[in-house]
């Protein structure tokens, strides 16, 4: 789900985990701290974080649902700054620490007793979500986090300026720089990927038939199809057809929506607001594939749910967690189809979808069950950044690719020794 606020931040910033892990400080008020139900039976005190979704309706139907709940008081911080992530870990050094929060999954939160087993609560319907989602969630057997929404990312166009254009769908870069460059006009660039292009970094990699990390825990990203798509990359980076400096980044369809761009990089949280604007005038594909050898790729973010394991009410966070995002199947679909669209990681959620069953949205399922790549909760925030300084020197800044990656193997590898020795 997107962020769709006034500041113009990043998406990708919010895996940011690393930094706030070892951060200090107590986080002051923000955002609404008004979602108390009207009184639970126990007596109970609960606090859950969330940070501010764009989408209309989202706050309140969080704290719709925090109210419904009668064995605890739920009160709900919206968090609306664009630094979520680092007040969020700072707060959880402090004994203001929520005892429920959003997430992505994320190794060092388990390997610091951050957060809370939910084996016991997921196992029994372990086999109704869907199995990426589990193992993303995994480690050493244990499950820990509870996805509630899966949000697939990949290009929206406009169908008209394509058509006058005379250019296909793009099947791989090559062909979308070529497509990028025949839409350029001199008001309306071909292509936008973000203003720093971070989100298309794993897709690219996924899309030259390699990985971030391989089953053993190795880098699996420095391979000659990476580095032939990291100076494809650079060759549209110069080309003068990509959008670059937009008003918002590329989680936020304001740019293909106002004509800015004819195609963009973005996620199915956006269908709704692009069909207001642009009526059935548009369509998506998956990244193209970067090399010959490679496929088509779709990356899967999304949000969990996670129980902070240092909290002074953990059985009853865990609860409260089971009753909301296992037990109440109805507020489960609510949240992931009436506030933008998102698919439920529940399958029997996701296959009585109604408004995932048509059109555009239902070509977003079909993508996203053919190229999906999920997180990979070993891949944290360090070795992250340590890609988007390849593309900082290599796309940006003309820097010898092969020497770029060695550079960010030398600080994977540091992080890889680190977390699994």
């Amino acid at each position: 789900m997107s962020a769709l606020s006034n500041s113009n931040w990043d998406r990708r910033s919010i895996l940011r985990a690393a930094a706030g892990l070892s951060a200090a400080g107590a986080l002051t008020a923000c955002g609404g701290n008004n979602g108390r139900s009207g009184g639970g039976s126990s007596g109970t005190n609960l606090t859950q974080y969330f940070h501010a979704y764009g989408e209309a309706g989202t706050e309140q139907a969080i704290k719709k649902y925090a109210k419904a709940y009668d064995k605890a008081n739920v009160t709900t911080q919206w968090i609306t700054s664009a630094d979520f992530e680092s007040k969020l870990f700072a707060t959880l050094l402090t004994d203001n620490a929520p005892d429920v929060f959003e997430f992505h999954p994320q190794i060092q939160m388990i390997k610091s007793g951050q957060v809370a087993d939910l084996t016991d609560i997921v196992d029994p319907v372990k086999a109704d979500f869907n199995p990426a989602d589990i193992k993303s969630h995994t480690v050493d057997g244990k499950i820990y986090g509870v996805r509630m929404i899966d949000d697939p990312q990949f290009f929206f166009y406009r169908k008209s300026m394509l058509e006058k254009a005379k250019v296909e769908v793009p099947t791989t870069l090559d062909e979308l720089t070529e497509a990028a460059a025949k839409l350029t006009t001199s008001k309306v660039k071909g292509l936008y990927m973000g203003n720093d292009l971070h989100s298309v970094i794993s897709p690219m990699i996924w899309s030259a038939g390699a990985d971030t990390l391989d089953e053993k825990n190795q880098i699996a990203y420095h391979t000659p199809g990476v580095i032939e798509g990291i100076k494809k990359m650079r060759k549209l980076f110069t080309s003068g057809d990509l959008l670059l400096g937009a008003p918002t980044e590329s989680w936020d369809p304001s740019s293909l929506n106002q004509g800015l761009c004819a195609i963009q990089f973005c996620g199915m949280w956006a269908m709704p607001a692009i069909q207001a604007a642009l009526g059935d005038d548009w369509g998506v594909f998956p990244f193209p594939k970067t090399v010959d050898s490679g496929k088509q790729s779709v990356y899967n973010g999304g949000w969990s749910m996670f129980v902070n394991a240092k909290g002074k009410n953990v059985e009853a966070a865990k609860e409260y967690v089971k009753w909301l995002w296992i037990d109440q199947k109805q507020y489960q679909e609510d949240w992931a189809t009436s506030y933008g669209f998102h698919i439920p990681p529940r399958t029997s959620l996701a296959q009585t979808a109604t408004k995932l069953k048509s059109g555009n949205a239902a070509e977003g399922v079909k993508l996203f069950n053919e190229f999906g790549h999920f997180d990979n909760i070993g891949w944290t925030q360090a070795m992250i950044t340590s890609l988007e300084d390849v593309f900082a020197n290599s796309v940006r800044k003309d820097m010898d690719p092969e020497k770029a990656l060695d550079k960010a193997d030398a600080a994977v590898n540091r992080e890889l020794k680190k977390l699994f020795g």
